[in-house]
């Protein structure tokens, strides 16, 4: 498989597929394509299928295999970037929620759980993330620029729900409540934060999706 992206702030990865090759995807990610490629959609089995429903995610994905030499593309979904990132055995990424976008055939994708699950059902969007293993190039959405870090053993960072992109899975994450009543009423942040403890690799993002949403509609002239 060879890829390019191009477009940004609107990116799209065009990948060319050899005879046999196959790309997977979101359901509704594929943005144009050749006559040739052939398209199956799959779920998984049940637990993946359950897995997915409560990431929040399509609960089925689609295949594309190229019969004979062929093209095809996934376009991002709002302003920002297209990552490509090689999966490989003993190298795991977690990335958000709708993060993922198309990868080779040998990627598998999986739900991320933070080491205190009950903490991170009350902190919003920012807890639900998605694990990638297995082996194989995938192309992950960025919302906005990226800022990139290299989190020692131990060392810490805290990120207001939303803005972590991607991660090392040797990375940990916790969500946490914001600390003081003050704080949460008068401090405009929020209730969580989400705690992401190294080592490893994380990459955040400037302008999250449901940051955004929330701007254009405090923007909205109310009803009378």
């Amino acid at each position: 498989m060879r890829y390019e992206i191009k477009g940004e702030p609107l990116p799209a990865v065009v990948c060319n597929l050899e005879s046999g090759e196959t790309m997977i995807s979101e359901s509704g990610a594929m943005s144009w394509m050749t006559p040739n490629m052939k398209m199956e959609t799959v779920g998984g089995g049940a637990g993946k299928v359950f897995g997915r429903m409560f990431s929040g995610e399509s609960l089925f994905q689609n295949r594309y295999t190229a019969q004979g030499e062929g093209l095809i593309a996934f376009a991002s979904s709002f302003p920002g970037s297209i990552r490509a990132i090689e999966i490989t055995p003993g190298r795991d990424i977690v990335v958000q929620k709708s993060g993922f976008l198309a990868a080779e055939e040998g990627v598998e994708l999986s739900v991320f759980f933070q080491k205190k699950l009950s903490s991170g059902l009350f902190g919003g969007e920012g807890f639900i993330m998605q694990r990638l293993s297995g082996r194989g190039i995938a192309f992950i959405e960025i919302d906005g620029s990226t800022v990139e870090y290299d989190l020692a053993s131990g060392q810490q960072m805290i990120v207001d729900t939303g803005y972590l992109a991607m991660m090392d899975a040797t990375c940990t994450m916790e969500t946490q409540t914001v600390k003081g009543v003050k704080n949460v009423f008068f401090g405009g942040e929020g209730l969580f934060n989400t705690v992401v403890t190294g080592p490893g690799h994380i990459v955040l993002q400037t302008m999250p999706l449901n940051k955004f949403a929330s701007s254009i509609i405090r923007m909205m002239p109310s009803k009378s």
